[in-house]
């Protein structure tokens, strides 16, 4: 199959699944077919998909991956000893684990197209991540509270790991326990990034965003206690503070260069 061809079988199915898209046309034009594949992709519940599908989809969303610059830390020159800062797609990052800023279902984003981070990595990943993280939240019978961390497999990512945590959402001003809990939040996925013994971890701007924790503050956060963290003997010795924006750009670089 083409990649085209993959992405209208990948379409149809998707469409096939819910009785209320049974009717619906797959688009003309490449664009309009990529927006629906991935809106059909973010709404899908957690369940088992046949292997034809799955076996398309992978091949389909690793030659998109393909068309992408994949980055690695051998890229990267760091800005302090085990400390990297790069900007641009953590999904195109090659390294044991990348870091998702997830919401309390920890089952990823449904809204369609959504830009969160959470959406692009579930999307990325494919079908598989939403799985194994719903018989993960199913395993602890209550929602994921913040400041802790999950780890699952990366799938069709370039990573081989992605460590899930919720950070916390500021409603006003933040508090002594939204500081705790972002700085949980690092440290959690840290340790256990250890416990699997990974050497790399590549970590967004967790709760700054759709959590609203004001950026200066959390890199603050985020730079001090992975800092912290390298000091220990584990077997993590590189992290990458990956960023979107170029003011978090500006602050990381200006953190991290300083003592």
């Amino acid at each position: 199959m083409t990649q085209a061809e993959k992405r209208r079988f990948l379409i149809r199915r998707l469409l096939s699944e819910e009785r209320e898209y049974r009717k619906l046309a797959v688009p003309p034009g490449a664009d309009a077919q990529k927006r629906l594949l991935r809106s059909l992709l973010n709404v899908r519940p957690a369940r088992a998909a046949g292997p034809d599908f799955l076996a398309v989809q992978d091949a389909y969303l690793r030659e998109e991956l393909r068309k992408k610059d994949v980055v690695g830390p051998e890229d990267l020159t760091p800005i302090a000893e085990g400390l990297y800062l790069w900007q641009g797609d953590i999904t195109t990052l090659r390294c044991d684990a990348i870091v998702n800023a997830a919401n309390s279902g920890m089952t990823g984003c449904y809204i369609p197209c959504h830009r969160c981070i959470d959406n692009c990595i579930h999307t990325c990943a494919g079908v598989q991540l939403r799985q194994e993280c719903a018989a993960i939240m199913e395993a602890q019978g209550c929602a994921e509270k913040p400041g802790r961390a999950k780890i699952t497999g990366a799938y069709n990512l370039p990573c081989k790991h992605i460590l899930h945590t919720v950070g916390p959402i500021i409603r006003g001003r933040t508090t002594p326990e939204d500081r705790e809990l972002l700085a949980s939040c690092y440290r959690s996925c840290l340790t256990l990034a250890a416990e699997h013994g990974l050497e790399s971890v590549a970590f967004c701007c967790i709760s700054t965003g759709e959590f609203r924790f004001p950026n200066r503050e959390a890199a603050e956060i985020a730079v001090k206690t992975v800092r912290q963290f390298l000091q220990e003997p584990t077997s993590v010795k590189k992290v990458i503070f990956n960023v979107f924006k170029d003011a978090d750009y500006s602050i990381y670089k200006e953190l991290l260069a300083g003592n």
